[in-house]
């Protein structure tokens, strides 16, 4: 099994990295693979609404994020990292997942996404953490993936690496946050082994206006 950690930072090894990577280590010690995927300092271009990924199956603007939805055919579950800009997270992030979570279940090979566990961790030096989190969980919930818990929001404080390592509190939310993915992981892998089918989905999605 593995789980791809999703640093939408700036900086590659930063604070964002810094809780990502401490939840990797609890994963890897409960034998799931782990992989880093940073989004990188280039801008991500937004969605620019045009329907090319319904013909394409893949983004009609061919960068990291098709590169991401080619990898997260492999991975079983997904932890979406972000410093917190403005009380949210930042932009580069939020065009990266608006057009990887339109695009990815358009992908030839399936809907990389649905029913595959994710998570949201975000690092600031001081406040907007739960308007970011919320912001991020709601890719989630849009897209059937089961949102992993902690023990307290997915948070880390501090300016540096360094500072965040002094963040016990967000150190051991990190930690719990790993085994509760780990935990989530072997029984849906249990489930399927004992015969549970996925969940069934209507064949036709409604869709409605409130404007008539």
């Amino acid at each position: 099994m593995k789980v791809m950690l999703i640093n939408g930072s700036p900086h590659e090894k930063d604070c964002t990295y810094t809780a990502l990577t401490a939840c990797a280590k609890i994963l890897n010690e409960d034998g799931i693979e782990t992989e880093v995927f940073w989004i990188g300092k280039k801008p991500v271009q937004g969605c620019g609404a045009c329907g090319g990924c319904a013909r394409l199956g893949r983004c009609a603007f061919n960068d990291i994020v098709n590169e991401f939805i080619e990898k997260a055919q492999t991975s079983d579950g997904f932890i979406f990292g972000s410093p917190v800009y403005f009380s949210g997270m930042n932009g580069s992030l939020m065009s990266f997942m608006d057009r990887a979570f339109f695009a990815g279940p358009r992908h030839p090979a399936g809907n990389p996404f649905a029913y595959k566990p994710a998570a949201a961790v975000v690092s600031a030096r001081r406040a907007g953490t739960t308007s970011a989190l919320d912001q991020m969980n709601k890719y989630f919930l849009h897209g059937q993936l089961p949102v992993i818990s902690s023990r307290y929001w997915n948070m880390v404080h501090g300016n540096t690496p360094e500072e965040v390592m002094q963040d016990e509190e967000g150190l051991q939310i990190m930690r719990q946050l790993g085994r509760n993915m780990a935990w989530f992981l072997k029984l849906k892998e249990a489930g399927q082994a004992a015969g549970i089918p996925l969940p069934q989905q209507e064949e036709k999605r409604i869709a409605t206006n409130f404007i008539r």
